[in-house]
């Protein structure tokens, strides 16, 4: 880490990863400013697309080039539900196992902890290598720096790559990759969404367990997706923020009663 006292800058010279600093944080600014501060800057692994960190007065934003804002700290309750919902709907959270398919501004995996015990663990899967820096940094601030937490796994990669593994299996699996089964950030999570992927995930659930997804609208055709790879299927809508405004779709997904665990049910 580089302190330029001049120009209120802190870099995070990440170098050493063999990567390009790509993170400049406003650690020392004044904290009066009215108009957002741009806090950092990556891309899309797999697509020509930038995410972009801002700070406003009383926020942060996180916008995607060619779509404008993707996530806000001012608008956060549906991805807090997203493990609320499915963490409720367990017999026992003492000792669950959670498995988060993107960090984001953290928001879902500080409410898998509060919502889960002592003896849980909550693996969070983030493909984007600055998005766990910024949590890490600035944005950690919003949603009182979960990584920290000693029962947070961190995975630095596609999630994808733990519903594939046969040795892993979860009480819960929050998956909120993109903006939904329609990708919007890059075209490689549409596996998550597709019929192989809901199988991978499904399978990867323990006895009981519950298969939560995240989208920014609702769709018909995912959620007659779900129920055809075997599993029984609650639609929730849930306010971005408050009782007000837009309404995001959780999916809460459980194996039907004598379904086998083979593909399609």
């Amino acid at each position: 880490m580089v302190k330029c006292p001049a120009q209120n800058i802190v870099w995070l010279d990440d170098t050493a990863c063999g990567r390009a600093p790509a993170l400049i944080f406003h650690a020392f600014g004044n904290n009066s400013m009215t108009r957002p501060v741009l806090l950092g800057q990556t891309a899309v692994p797999g697509s020509h697309r930038v995410l972009s960190l801002y700070r406003g007065k009383h926020d942060c934003t996180i916008t995607l080039s060619g779509a404008g804002e993707l996530m806000s700290t001012r608008k956060n309750a549906s991805e807090q539900a997203l493990a609320t919902l499915p963490c409720q709907m367990l017999s026992s959270t003492d000792a669950a196992t959670v498995l988060i398919g993107g960090l984001g501004m953290g928001f879902t995996l500080a409410a898998a902890l509060a919502a889960t015990g002592t003896g849980a663990s909550v693996t969070v899967a983030e493909l984007v290598p600055d998005v766990i820096e910024w949590n890490r940094g600035p944005l950690g601030e919003y949603s009182g720096f979960p990584l920290r937490d000693k029962r947070t796994i961190l995975y630095g990669g596609d999630v994808a790559d733990l519903l594939r593994r046969d040795d892993c299996h979860y009480d819960v699996v929050a998956l909120d990759v993109d903006n939904g089964p329609e990708a919007l950030s890059s075209g490689g999570n549409d596996w998550l969404y597709s019929v192989e992927g809901v199988h991978q995930a499904r399978q990867s659930l323990n006895p009981g367990g519950v298969l939560a997804y995240w989208s920014a609208t609702a769709d018909r055709r995912f959620a007659k997706r779900l129920r055809h790879c075997g599993l029984q299927v609650i639609e929730k809508s849930v306010y971005a923020h408050g009782s007000k405004g837009a309404m995001h779709t959780i999916w809460l997904a459980t194996v039907k009663t004598g379904c086998r665990r083979g593909f399609g049910g």
